[in-house]
């Protein structure tokens, strides 16, 4: 016998996506399970008691904070074993996507408890959906480090992922994290930024790094709300002739053991190790063959 998947059932965890902004972004089966928990775990119970007063709908609730999560999964999993019903959202968008959640959800599993999730309104599928770019592939990161050289630290290895890259962001951090964004990706690397998704003020603005920055600077309305910054993906490495860098090459493989040969030249032409390594290979077959 099939449940029906309009009903809300005993003992379920539901993962409920409520709006990032126009409240008529929650959808009909979201408002069906929050009217039927029978406790609602909310990030921030004002928040929360807000959007389901424009429903009509009085819940109660307890706080599931990044502080308490752990302590309060136990609780919540407690309430449900024993048959309740209960609705987990965050202040906005979809619980456990950069908001407290994944720990309950996580201990839901854990002690055999069914865990719905129940799609709706996200941030970041909402920035992809309008960037214009392929996102056939895409990494989401989520926020980055507040301070500069952690935050550089961290795009390093990513800046030339041959995927879209998506970030969160605040706006007291915005200039700078476009300004190391582009000190990093490069000026010239389309980006795509989205501001108050969803909201009277929504911006969605698409161009190069270093343009962005300097708008940004420009325009003081830009500097506030929420953030989602999507970075097209890194341009395909030209692809070298075999010889390119034998001039380099193939004195440090007649002198040097293979990998020091390779690390060596590496950081002479900046090419890339693994096409440096195979050269290499040829290089001393070739020249072992002289020698015999």
């Amino acid at each position: 016998m099939h449940t029906d998947p309009f009903i809300a059932v005993k003992s379920t965890l539901y993962v409920v996506a409520t709006p990032i902004g126009n409240l008529r972004d929650l959808t009909p089966r979201a408002l069906d399970i929050l009217a039927a928990a029978d406790v609602i775990a909310a990030e921030d119970t004002r928040v929360t008691g807000l959007l389901l007063k424009q429903f009509g709908l009085s819940k109660p609730m307890v706080s599931l904070r990044e502080h308490n999560e752990r302590a309060m999964a136990e609780r919540l999993v407690a309430r449900l074993q024993a048959g309740d019903i209960v609705a987990q959202v965050s202040d906005a968008g979809t619980p456990g996507v950069s908001d407290p959640g994944a720990q309950l959800a996580a201990a839901a599993h854990a002690a055999g408890i069914k865990v719905v999730p129940i799609p709706g309104a996200s941030a970041l599928t909402t920035a992809l959906s309008g960037s214009g770019f392929d996102c056939a592939h895409s990494l989401f990161y989520g926020f980055l480090p507040p301070k500069t050289k952690q935050r550089r630290d961290a795009l390093a290895p990513l800046a030339s992922l041959p995927y879209l890259t998506v970030f969160y962001e605040a706006p007291h951090r915005i200039v700078e994290c476009l300004a190391d964004l582009a000190e990093v990706y490069g000026g010239d690397r389309k980006a795509l930024l989205a501001r108050e998704l969803t909201k009277t003020f929504e911006t969605l603005r698409r161009a190069p790094l270093a343009e962005l920055v300097e708008w940004v600077k420009a325009d003081s309305n830009q500097q506030r709300g929420e953030f989602v910054l999507v970075l097209d993906a890194a341009p395909p490495a030209p692809v070298l002739e075999a010889s390119t860098h034998d001039q380099v090459l193939a004195p440090l493989v007649a002198e040097l053991p293979l990998k020091q040969a390779v690390a060596l030249a590496q950081s002479i032409t900046g090419a890339a190790r693994n096409a440096l390594y195979e050269r290499a290979l040829e290089l001393k077959n070739a020249q072992q063959n002289q020698q015999d």
